[in-house]
């Protein structure tokens, strides 16, 4: 559904399990700083409403969102996490830059989440304009970072529910 018929913010709250010991990784972008840190505290808020306890909350930011899925990786690498959430904005402007980052964020949070077997979540925002990023983060369609903290909640409750990956050989 089209973002402009829906309220990101809005879930049922009976539906989303605890994230009491849940630990999450947070890479938060510089660039298009506003819109970020909006999406960033309405995260950091969600799952902590959610039970997530402070200290199991790891924030690193980077400069772009070109460089989420590296810092991504590296927190996976040495922190040990449930889920990372990626928050970014990338606004269309003037070039097509815009879809050569989203891309490339979108398809290197994928194969890390493949890699690692749990949740990288995307939660960049791809608007052509600031006014519809704005309207994304905490405006009249919500905020997609409570989206993204939600995702990543009931994604590593699923990986929890499944059990964890064992190392394999092969395929």
């Amino acid at each position: 559904m089209a973002s402009a018929l829906k309220n990101l913010s809005e879930y049922n709250e009976q539906n989303i399990p605890s994230a009491t010991g849940v630990r999450f990784g947070i890479v938060v972008s510089e660039w298009n700083t506003k819109i970020t840190h909006a999406l960033y505290q309405a995260c950091y808020d969600t799952l902590v409403k959610h039970g997530a306890l402070e200290t199991d909350i790891h924030v690193i930011q980077v400069p772009g969102s070109f460089e989420l899925p590296a810092g991504a990786k590296m927190m996976a690498d040495r922190l040990k996490v449930d889920a990372v959430l990626c928050l970014g904005c990338v606004i269309k402007g003037e070039t097509s830059h815009n879809e050569y980052i989203n891309y490339a964020v979108a398809n290197s949070l994928a194969n890390l989440s493949m890699v690692y077997g749990k949740p990288f979540i995307f939660g960049v925002l791809t608007p052509d304009t600031e006014e519809q990023a704005l309207d994304r983060a905490g405006g009249k369609h919500g905020n997609k970072g409570v989206e993204a903290a939600i995702t990543a909640i009931r994604m590593a409750d699923l990986r929890k529910k499944l059990g964890e990956d064992k190392p394999k050989i092969g395929f």
